[in-house]
């Protein structure tokens, strides 16, 4: 509204840095007076229309003043219309406001390269990614071990149940008796045989 349109150029001024301000204002009054002019005409035009229609007697008649007072009733219907915007535009201001915020400076002389810190950081970001990838894995790989594990057990009991494992019977060796070797003759030596020759 125009009554309250100074105060609220005032608050939002106070939201920040004001750095321009524009307004503006467009003459409507002869707009205005010659939609009013028009309208009443229209007005007057749809009255007539209905008087005729009251007054006809054949249905011919009848048929064409209902088309033109459908069709003036839709010209009214529109100058209204174009009335009332013409009033908001008379009794209402539009604001634009347009907001932009100050661009940040770097720190002059401020270094940035990586350091240790950073590395350090990222190797630790990189770490903990990788847990819970293996985390994720194996989560999702432990059903599928479970289930088969479960499974293997239950072939293993079935396949011990109908085929039970023959123990071979142990057949005992003969332990062979150790045989004593041929005890050899003992040989004489040399004097004796000397001595036996001689007294022969």
């Amino acid at each position: 509204p125009q009554d309250a349109y100074d105060a609220v150029l005032t608050e939002l001024a106070g939201t920040g840095k004001l750095v321009a301000r524009t307004s503006s204002a467009k003459d409507v009054t002869d707009q205005v007076v010659d939609v009013n002019s028009r309208v009443a005409s229209q007005r007057a035009s749809v009255a007539r229309v209905r008087e005729l229609m009251d007054r006809a007697t054949r249905l011919s008649d009848v048929v064409a003043l209902e088309g033109e007072l459908s069709t003036r009733q839709a010209d009214l219907e529109s100058l209204l219309a174009r009335q009332a915007s013409l009033k908001d535009r008379t009794t209402l201001a539009t604001i634009t406001l347009r907001l932009s915020e100050a661009p940040v400076r770097r720190a002059e002389g401020k270094d940035d390269a990586p350091g240790f810190l950073d590395g350090l950081g990222g190797g630790w970001g990189a770490l903990v990614a990788t847990v819970r990838w293996i985390a994720v894995v194996i989560g999702a790989v432990a059903p599928f071990v479970a289930v088969s594990a479960l499974l293997f057990a239950l072939w293993r009991l079935l396949v011990r149940g109908r085929f039970p494992r023959r123990r071979a019977a142990a057949v005992p060796t003969s332990a062979e008796a150790p045989v004593e070797a041929p005890a050899e003759a003992p040989v004489a030596r040399g004097g004796e045989r000397d001595r036996s020759a001689g007294s022969a």
